[in-house]
């Protein structure tokens, strides 16, 4: 088998050090052979010696700690709450390799310092390129937030479907909903908060 790395010189160092290439290329080749498929044919060559592997090179860049985006920060002109509604959220099942998707809604009380908006949403991109379960992804972009921003309380949702009932298992689409908390958020902040994922949920 001929290794296609050299293809790929171009991506960063820390993907580089922490994907094996030629391991990538065997695995999905012998994925390929298992069900069937001849490794070799027109249009599976490309599968094998590029597309998976730099697949999951991109989804799994939350490995990547060069990959987090700085979370540039400025004084806060309140110490209210600030929620961020409907951010889309793309991640991998840990247990049977296949994606899970949704929204994000989350909220912290400021310590002086807000973050800028985008970063947020690329926050949320670069923790959930991971293979994890909801319930951890949840937690993780709670406690990531905040240590990130100081923050005293952060509250986070997360609504997604995952592949793995849709496709297998029960075959059924459904919805499961995750939430964690860091700090005493105020029965106020609780409510402003709800009241923003509903007006965002019913706006989409």
């Amino acid at each position: 088998m001929t290794s296609n790395h050299s293809r790929l010189t171009d991506r960063n160092n820390d993907a580089e050090e922490r994907i094996d290439w030629e391991k990538a290329q065997r695995g999905v080749r012998l994925l390929q052979g298992v069900v069937g498929q001849d490794a070799d044919s027109t249009g599976l060559t490309e599968t094998w010696q590029r597309r998976v592997p730099e697949t999951f090179a991109t989804l799994t860049e939350g490995d990547c700690i060069s990959s987090k985006p700085t979370m540039r920060t400025f004084d806060a002109t309140s110490d209210d709450i600030v929620v961020k509604t409907g951010i889309p959220v793309y991640s991998l099942c840990e247990h049977h390799l296949l994606p899970f998707f949704g929204t994000i809604h989350l909220a912290y009380r400021p310590n002086g310092q807000v973050v800028g908006l985008s970063k947020l949403t690329r926050y949320v991109r670069w923790q959930s390129r991971r293979l994890t379960m909801q319930e951890q992804l949840t937690t993780d972009i709670a406690s990531g937030l905040a240590e990130e921003l100081d923050a005293a309380m952060v509250l986070v949702e997360l609504n997604a479907t995952h592949l793995c009932e849709a496709m297998r298992g029960i075959e059924t689409k459904s919805m499961t909903t995750t939430r964690a908390t860091i700090g005493e958020p105020t029965e106020e902040e609780r409510e402003q908060f709800q009241t923003a994922v509903v007006r965002g949920e019913g706006e989409r």
